[in-house]
């Protein structure tokens, strides 16, 4: 069967649509059937949102690939092609659950980071494939420059950048980020994001790991040129809150610049996944030991209790507390396609105002563990 082979989509997408929406469904539905064309799932337009002041829209969860051939801190010191099906599968799952958003950056996997090849290599590759099957699909990828000392000027940023969509195998991407702050300064970086909107090689530009005082300051150089800083990308969880601490959250709030949160669920500690007799494995093992993890089970003890009534997992119900929160887009890192398809079970429902602030106190009692130095600078 034709049909049952090539089309599967979230009929909750259809549902959602007006009738104009249906109607256009149908019709690229039924010419597709009638040409044996493949249909690729769709992602209904109530489930994205507006990146900041861009005219970009993604899904209002996202799906980091840090780890996609990554062998320094991931995987345990290892890539092989059991992980590399592993990660394919991650991709396809996510696009058929309706999440379409994949943030990369240039370091991962790559030389620089004694990776075992590039993330950027890996993504391109698959979204290659996957538009071989379905060619009208929507995929929006993120990248980033990494700030190394060597790299001075605007010129830098282009240079980066081009060479970030010649892995990705992309004549443009959708979100282009500063990875960090640039030890020498960032007005030339941000020059160079600039150049790249105006040059057509992105849509929309952001920053990670800014403090509020560069955050301000990246948006007005950028709003000088009627450029919207669009996301600011850092480390925020229900456990590590230094955004709301340090006015970065409030100061995204106050801008209209978009908060994107990586480790999310903590590298796998709000999961339930570990405990103190069973920690994770490689660096994260030093960061989330079993002390940690020994004060960490009351919580995580009363986000299982509250998942269970929503028929939710720890994992979905830490996603969804960050959602909560407001101009938050969580891009929980996905190794394989059960971890994908569960995090896009994170989405389309709401925790309650009181489990929010229940599941807040909680945490506030827990001392967070050391986060990337370079967001205090």
């Amino acid at each position: 069967m034709a049909l049952a082979t090539h089309f599967t989509f979230p009929l909750n997408n259809v549902v959602s649509e007006g009738s104009r929406g249906r109607g256009s469904f149908v019709r690229k539905l039924v010419r597709a059937v009638a040409s044996g064309d493949s249909v690729a799932p769709a992602t209904s337009e109530d489930s994205k949102v507006r990146l900041g002041g861009s005219d970009l829209k993604v899904t209002k969860l996202g799906i980091g690939v840090w780890s996609w051939g990554d062998n320094s801190y991931w995987n345990d010191f290892e890539w092989d092609d059991k992980k590399l099906k592993a990660a394919k599968g991650a991709f396809d799952i996510s696009l058929d659950n309706g999440i379409d958003f994949f943030d990369t950056a240039e370091v991962y996997g790559s030389k620089f980071s004694l990776g075992a090849i590039s993330s950027e290599t890996l993504l391109g590759r698959f979204i290659r494939e996957r538009k071989k099957r379905y060619p009208g699909a929507e995929i929006s990828v993120a990248t980033k420059f990494a700030a190394l000392p060597w790299r001075l000027g605007r010129e830098s940023v282009i240079t980066a950048l081009k060479d970030s969509l010649s892995r990705l195998e992309l004549s443009s991407v959708d979100l282009y980020q500063l990875h960090w702050p640039g030890l020498w300064g960032n007005e030339g970086y941000l020059d160079g994001l600039g150049d790249a909107v105006e040059q057509g090689l992105v849509k929309a530009v952001g920053v990670s790991n800014y403090s509020e005082k560069r955050l301000r300051d990246a948006y007005e150089r950028l709003k000088k040129r009627g450029i919207p800083l669009a996301s600011n990308q850092v480390n925020y969880s229900l456990i590590y809150r230094a955004p709301e601490q340090t006015g970065v959250k409030d100061a995204c709030d106050e801008l209209g610049v978009t908060l994107i949160a990586y480790s999310p669920i903590a590298q796998g500690a709000l999961t339930g996944k570990y405990t103190p007799e069973n920690p994770p494995s490689g660096p994260r093992g030093r960061i989330y030991t079993r002390e940690f993890l020994t004060k960490l089970q009351p919580l995580l003890n009363r986000i299982k209790q509250i998942g269970e009534n929503y028929s939710k997992t720890p994992t979905q119900v830490a996603l969804n507390w960050l959602v909560a929160q407001g101009n938050v887009i969580p891009i929980p890192g996905a190794k394989n396609a059960e971890q994908a398809k569960e995090f896009a079970g994170a989405i389309g429902w709401s925790l309650t105002d009181n489990e929010v602030s229940e599941l807040r106190s909680l945490a506030s009692v827990i001392k967070p563990v050391i986060g990337f130095p370079v967001e205090y600078l």
